[in-house]
């Protein structure tokens, strides 16, 4: 059976997919106890922020960005000089990545990955701590993926807030995506969790109404 989302929305065409064309309308995540949460699109195609940059001032490459949508990040690291790849599961984000001159793989991040313990810092910005629904799933995939000296750099939501749902990505007019799992953590819930996997939180800091924590290997 055809529906009028199928319609709108073929494979791959979802409101997350349509979002990353440039001058888009708004995006959300709608939860299924019915909140909707505003989608940061205008950052994904604007230069860095001030935000952006006090990451991207902690990058020592080789850099890994997980979930790199448009490829805002990596690109500004790969012209300064430092090495970056993006990965997303999208393939309307890595063709915007490439097209603008950065480098960006179709993949998940938990399939096989170009360097696995080769990289210096990996980021999970933009809410990507969420990728997948289980944080401690993917920190520890990322945890693999860092050389012993390196640094996972993650944006936390700035309330306390420690939690996994189901979520849709859905436009200003009310079309959804598909169902996926996702989670949102505060800067107490990460630290909870990176303790369970042997990581030190080594730095945090806030940056106007965004917040920031590196990891890396405890000691």
């Amino acid at each position: 059976m055809t529906t009028d989302e199928d319609e709108r929305y073929g494979a791959g065409e979802d409101p997350y997919a349509l979002a990353l064309r440039p001058g888009s309308g708004p995006v959300y995540l709608r939860l299924v106890d019915g909140r909707r949460i505003r989608m940061p699109v205008h950052r994904w195609h604007e230069r860095p922020t001030p935000a952006d940059e006090t990451v991207l001032e902690r990058c020592v490459g080789p850099v890994l960005d997980v979930g790199c949508g448009p490829g805002r990040l990596c690109r500004e690291l790969l012209s300064r000089g430092v090495f970056a790849l993006g990965v997303d599961i999208a393939p309307r984000a890595v063709a915007l990545t490439t097209a603008l001159g950065g480098l960006a793989l179709c993949r998940s991040v938990f399939d096989r990955l170009p360097a696995e313990k080769g990289w210096q810092t990996v980021l999970l910005i933009d809410g990507n701590i969420g990728i997948g629904g289980d944080p401690r799933g993917l920190l520890h995939r990322c945890r693999g993926l860092i050389v012993p000296t390196g640094r996972l750099v993650v944006e936390v939501d700035p309330h306390d807030v420690e939690e996994l749902c189901t979520a849709r990505f859905e436009d200003h007019q009310g079309h959804s995506g598909p169902p996926f799992p996702w989670a949102r953590l505060g800067r107490r819930a990460l630290r909870g969790v990176a303790e369970e996997l042997s990581l030190s939180v080594t730095d945090q800091w806030t940056s106007g109404h965004r917040c920031f924590s590196a990891l890396a290997h405890r000691a």
